[in-house]
């Protein structure tokens, strides 16, 4: 099955693909919310929302996904999931001050968080490839010693500058883009 398959399947709201895309994706998107203090419940209510957030933006014409479909979609699925566990979380803790967003308004949310990760994504691409290796190990909380050691560079403040060089250029190449000045301010 192919990407265009899938998303086809969920513009037209055809059944048997979106069948197909719950058997291949349910148990990906179940094991990350059961391992993350979730439920099965959970799980199918995620599924749920992500191929409504898909639906959605699957309706412009001019939409499509440039990675593969399952990893597209699983990262819905987590972003999903993190936003209903700070909402789970907010309850639990703080239920004197928490109020309910309606599913249309979470759902609307989640989309513009995808939107925002897909623009860093694409511009995260744009800077070099130095650039790019050494921002994933930064973001993987990396030591800057270890980073120092991996890249050969000559001393931790050496990979400091650079990181911040790299930060620089991927933030000035975000906010240089037009969809920025959208994203902002929603």
């Amino acid at each position: 099955m192919d990407s265009e398959y899938f998303l086809e399947s969920i513009r037209i709201g055809d059944n048997i693909g979106i069948g197909k895309i719950y058997a291949k994706l349910y148990p990906k998107v179940k094991k990350h919310i059961l391992q993350r203090d979730g439920s099965e419940a959970d799980a199918k209510d995620i599924m749920q929302k992500a191929l409504i957030q898909l639906s959605t933006r699957a309706q412009d014409t001019n939409f499509s996904i440039t990675s593969s479909f399952d990893g597209y979609f699983i990262v819905i699925c987590k972003n999903l999931w993190i936003r209903e566990a700070k909402k789970q979380k907010l309850k639990v803790t703080n239920d004197t001050s928490m109020h309910l967003v309606s599913d249309d308004v979470d759902v609307a949310m989640s989309s513009f968080e995808q939107e925002k990760w897909e623009l860093f994504k694409e511009k995260l691409q744009e800077i070099s490839e130095n650039c790019r290796e050494l921002l994933q190990l930064f973001f993987k909380k990396t030591s800057y010693k270890e980073i120092a050691s991996l890249k050969n560079y000559a001393s931790e403040n050496t990979v400091k500058q650079r990181i911040f060089k790299c930060k620089s250029k991927l933030k000035d190449l975000i906010q240089s883009d037009r969809r920025y000045v959208d994203l902002k301010h929603f």
